[in-house]
């Protein structure tokens, strides 16, 4: 043994995580979209949340981050942690998908075949050129995560072909004999070392996939990895339920609590019945055989299985105790509390999850806001004290959800890899500022009328009259609004620009018919400066709503990002038939009920 083989070995090991880990995230992130409807569609039927657990699993190749999914969407209200009980036994089974992709290296001793194909020093570089031509020579959607996940398959490989030709020749040494042997003559050590490894690395397919490099070199016995096997199962959940904690409520911290007592009962059903098998002779056959890499997957998924079947009945009993354990904490005075739940950070692995997250809490920020706008509209006819605090209060709300999603895109950044998902948090992110501005203007005019309320003035019958044209007005772009944020629709967004400009028309309009009415004494002089305010903010909705129309468009159509301003300038020119039709239009009907105002009364 020399210093060489030892590099050789840890060189390969280190290729080995690293094309698992860039496989995985290529998975992940192709596949993330698809992987949240999959999730929200799992019902009570606890057969399909496994199905779906397993699927989903072997898919990205991470039991971990399913279940840190599950524990995230549990805590976003998304699934229910009943729902997540079959998930989670699913994820445990699929992991083991991995050992047998890896067992392709027992291929080697074929030859002369088409199996030829499927051994690891051809699947490596099939594998990387693959890749390479992919990231260097195609441009589809999602090209560079494909072509990532056939360069992290082919390192992978790569790295497992370095690991076991260092094995070979380490084997010769004697060391790793002894090693092996106090293994198999302590399973306790063996279980130590499984569940150790496992939890350095955070993965237990990778953990496998070393045993089975390691049973190249011909010492490997079943009695001396059965239990580093079984450990590993310990280790790799501990890891899940310190993640699925961290900045959790309650439900999604009981996914990581139920994960451990699952595990810790799979481990304990497997011990148990292993030595009372071996006990009775009917091991003897195995217990002493050496053992390569498919014997080791199909180990693996065979206790996997096994347990899932057994330990089936009892994920009631886990969910049980987890509730006792972990208590509900008290109910949140923040009435969108669990709104802002969804923003978890166990979503940044997988970006369409968080970017979901966001656009969900601001679609709930521009409702909130909406709504706030409309009550605050019918304090101008009826004016309670109750009402203006629970506008205060509504308002407050609002400020929270915009300190929480702000703080959270700011977090999710650095995890963004495409440029489309940056592009769509970048507009998200301008948006937060605008439905929070929008939530101001409900508390300014709301304020208005608290301050005439307090001087004992109120509107004149035609003040009264020209506002609720104003206010019709404003929730016509605000239909728009809400529609072209919440459908993505650019079509609505368009719509926005024309009537903003009929905004600040009948703003202007209004103002010299104040100042008339002022001169005349219809108006008194403490409604002047109230009724100015409100046409101000009623000005400032419409100029956020048409910067939402252009966050919207820029989202759907990113390549305008940096010409956009300039084209909804440029429809105010007058050069646009379409918006010079729609100005018209809508100009004509509202102008025309403010004439009518003066020959209804």
């Amino acid at each position: 043994m020399n210093i060489f083989n030892l590099l050789t070995m840890f060189g390969g090991l280190a290729m080995f995580l690293y094309g698992m880990r860039l496989m995985g995230d290529g998975l992940k992130e192709s596949s993330s979209g698809a992987l949240k409807v999959a999730m929200e569609k799992v019902t009570n039927n606890p057969v399909k949340a496994f199905l779906l657990g397993l699927c989903i699993t072997a898919i990205i190749q991470s039991s971990t981050a399913t279940i840190v999914i599950t524990s995230g969407l549990v805590g976003a209200g998304v699934l229910s942690l009943r729902q997540s009980l079959g998930i989670i036994v699913g994820a445990n089974v699929g992991t083991t998908v991995t050992g047998q992709i890896i067992r392709l290296l027992d291929l080697d001793s074929a030859s002369g075949s088409i199996l030829q194909l499927f051994k690891p020093s051809s699947l490596a570089p099939i594998a990387l050129i693959i890749g390479i031509i992919i990231i260097m020579g195609c441009n589809f959607k999602n090209s560079k995560s494909v072509g990532n996940i056939a360069i992290g398959f082919g390192i992978l490989f790569s790295g497992l072909l370095n690991m076991t030709s260092a094995v070979s020749s380490l084997a010769e040494t004697g060391v790793f004999e002894s090693l092996f042997s106090k293994l198999g003559s302590n399973p306790f050590i063996g279980y130590l070392t499984g569940a150790g490894i496992a939890f350095v690395l955070q993965s237990s397919s990778a953990t496998i996939g070393i045993l089975q490099a390691f049973s190249t070199s011909g010492l490997l016995s079943f009695k001396a990895v059965y239990a580093v096997i079984v450990g590993v199962y310990l280790g790799d959940c501990v890891t899940t339920a310190i993640v699925c904690s961290i900045g959790a409520k309650a439900d999604p911290r009981r996914v990581g609590l139920i994960n451990i007592m699952f595990n810790l009962g799979k481990t304990t059903l497997v011990l148990v019945v292993v030595n009372i098998v071996h006990s009775l002779g009917m091991l003897d056959w195995l217990w002493d055989k050496t053992v390569d890499s498919g014997i080791i997957a199909n180990t693996n998924t065979v206790f996997n299985l096994a347990c899932a079947v057994l330990l089936f009945p009892m994920l009631r009993v886990f969910e049980s105790v987890s509730r006792k354990v972990i208590k509900d904490e008290e109910v949140p005075q923040n009435r969108y509390k669990e709104r802002l739940d969804a923003l978890s950070p166990a979503f940044f692995d997988t970006p369409a999850l968080a970017l979901q997250s966001c656009y969900s809490v601001l679609l709930t920020m521009f409702k909130a806001s909406r709504e706030n706008l409309a009550e605050a509209f019918l304090l101008l006819e009826d004016f309670t004290w109750e009402k203006l605090a629970a506008i205060k209060q509504e308002e407050d709300y609002i400020d929270e959800m915009t300190d929480a999603i702000s703080k959270y895109i700011v977090q999710l950044t650095p995890h963004l890899k495409e440029e489309y998902h940056t592009s769509i948090l970048d507009q998200y992110y301008k948006v937060i500022s605008e439905f929070e501005r929008l939530g101001d203007q409900a508390v300014h005019i709301a304020g208005a009328m608290e301050d005439m309320v307090s001087k004992g003035s109120k509107f004149s019958y035609t003040a009264q009259e020209e506002l609720q044209i104003l206010e019709d007005l404003t929730n016509r772009i605000l239909d728009y609004t809400d529609t072209a944020f919440a459908k993505r629709d650019v079509e609505s967004a368009y719509h926005i620009e024309p009537l903003e400009e009929v905004v600040g028309d009948m703003v202007s309009r209004l103002k010299k018919n104040h100042l008339h009415r002022m001169g005349t004494g219809e108006c008194s002089v403490y409604a002047d400066v109230n009724f100015m305010n409100i046409l101000t903010d009623v000005k400032r909705i419409a100029d956020i709503c048409c910067n939402v129309g252009e966050a919207t468009v820029i989202r759907v159509h990113p390549e305008l990002a940096n010409t956009s301003h300039y084209y909804f300038t440029a429809l105010h020119s007058g050069n646009d038939e379409n918006f010079n039709a729609e100005y018209k239009a809508a100009h004509d009907e509202f102008f025309g009920r403010l004439e009518r105002i003066g020959k209804t009364r």
